[in-house]
C-alpha cells in the first residue's frame, strides 16, 4: 500500500508521537527501521523487505545458477537472490551443481525458471551474465540497478569429462571473484549507511 503522509500512518498505528527526536535511526541489523517523519513529531516503524537481486542468462542452467548460489552465500541476509532465463533450458546443468558442491554450496534445490516469473516482483537489481539475456532483459517494477557482467558459457565446453569440468570450474571461479567483490561492496555500503 502507498500512504499519503504521516497522519494516515499515525491513524493506522504505524507511527507514534515521540517528542524532540529528529533524523533517521536504524535499528542495527534488524529489518525494522525507525524513521522520523517530522522532526519532534512522529517516528514511523516500517518493516523493510530485503532487496531482490535477480541474475539472468539465456538458459538459466549454468552461469546464472553459479552466480545465484555464490552471491546468496556472500550477501547472507542482506538480500534475496534468485536467477532466471529468457529461454530456460528446463534443468540445472549437473556439472554446475557438481562444481558448486566443490566449494561447499548445495544448489540441488535450484530449478530453471523463466524471467516472466519475476515480472510482478519488486526486483531491485538485475544482473545479466550473458549477452543474450542483456539484450532481452525487460524492465522490472521498482528496478533500481542493472549490471551486465558477461561470462563464457561452460555448457558449450567440449572434451573429456575432466576437461569439461575444468571449464565449469574456470567460469565458477570467475563468477565467484566478481560476485563476492560485489557482495563485499554491498556490505560496505550498508555499513557506511548505518554510520
Amino acid at each position: 500500500a502507498v500512504y499519503k503522509g504521516y497522519k494516515e500512518l499515525m491513524d493506522l498505528g504505524f507511527i507514534e508521537k515521540i517528542p524532540k527526536m529528529t533524523g533517521i535511526q536504524a535499528a542495527g541489523s534488524s529489518p525494522v527501521v525507525r524513521a522520523i517523519v517530522s522532526p519532534g513529531v512522529a517516528v514511523a516503524n516500517f518493516t523493510m523487505k530485503k532487496p531482490l537481486i535477480l541474475i539472468l542468462c539465456t538458459g538459466n542452467s549454468c552461469r546464472s545458477h553459479l552466480a545465484e548460489a555464490i552471491l546468496r552465500r556472500a550477501v547472507g541476509d542482506l538480500a534475496e537472490v534468485a536467477s532466471a532465463g529468457s529461454k530456460p533450458a528446463g534443468y540445472v546443468h549437473p556439472v554446475a551443481l557438481e562444481v558448486l558442491k566443490e566449494i561447499g554450496l548445495d544448489a540441488s534445490h535450484h530449478r530453471s525458471k523463466h524471467l516472466a516469473e519475476f515480472l510482478n516482483s519488486q526486483v531491485d537489481t538485475v544482473i545479466t551474465v550473458c549477452g543474450n539475456a542483456d539484450q532481452v532483459c525487460p524492465a522490472f517494477p521498482g528496478q533500481m540497478n542493472r549490471h551486465h557482467w558477461g561470462f563464457s558459457d561452460p555448457a558449450h565446453a567440449t572434451g573429456t569429462p575432466e576437461e569439461i569440468r575444468q571449464q565449469f570450474r574456470k567460469v565458477r571461479d570467475e563468477i565467484r571473484l566478481v560476485f563476492e567483490a560485489y557482495a563485499a561492496g554491498l556490505k560496505e555500503g550498508r555499513a557506511l549507511a548505518s554510520l
